[in-house]
């Protein structure tokens, strides 16, 4: 008797089984769709940045700011050692917005450079070592121009030699 209730079971699961195979099969075709679709789309985002990155011309891209270059008089400072004997020599240039800065910061020539010879000479060899020695070197520069020469302002400090010795 169960022999005879398995075909009628089955029978009745059939349709049922044929609908959930139908589901997943839906269900997997959308999935595969909408990430071929991302795909596309992600593709094509990339391709737009592409693009814009090779046009010149592209409406939407910042325009560089035209910069003057002022140079400081050459310095040599004995640096901080028990010796006094270890020299430090430097070459700076300013980055400012336009040369009327320039015509703003000359009267102030005698007060930047007091400012960086106090702090170059108070300075260690081992202040000087590596990239991290260099850039805190141009910030503590940079502030004291800043402050030495107020309203007016200093974008940048550029090294154009330095001369440990």
């Amino acid at each position: 008797m169960t022999d005879a209730q398995d075909p009628e079971l089955e029978e009745a699961q059939e349709p049922e089984r044929k609908s959930k195979k139908k589901i997943l099969v839906f269900v997997f075709a959308g999935v595969l769709v909408l990430s071929l679709l991302g795909g596309v789309a992600a593709y094509m985002g990339l391709l737009d940045s592409v693009t814009q990155s090779l046009d010149p011309d592209a409406a939407n891209q910042p325009q560089q700011k035209p910069v003057v270059f002022y140079d400081l008089p050459e310095m040599t400072v004995n640096l901080a050692t028990d010796d006094r004997r270890t020299f430090l020599k430097v070459r700076i240039a300013l980055e400012v917005e336009s040369s009327s800065v320039i015509d703003d910061i000359e009267p102030y020539l005698p007060r930047i450079m007091d400012a960086f010879q106090i702090y170059l000479r108070e300075l260690r060899p081992a202040d000087l070592e590596g990239s991290a020695g260099l850039f805190r070197l141009k910030e503590q520069l940079l502030r004291r121009i800043n402050l030495a020469i107020y309203p007016a302002k200093v974008d940048g400090v550029l090294f154009k030699e330095i001369l440990i010795q």
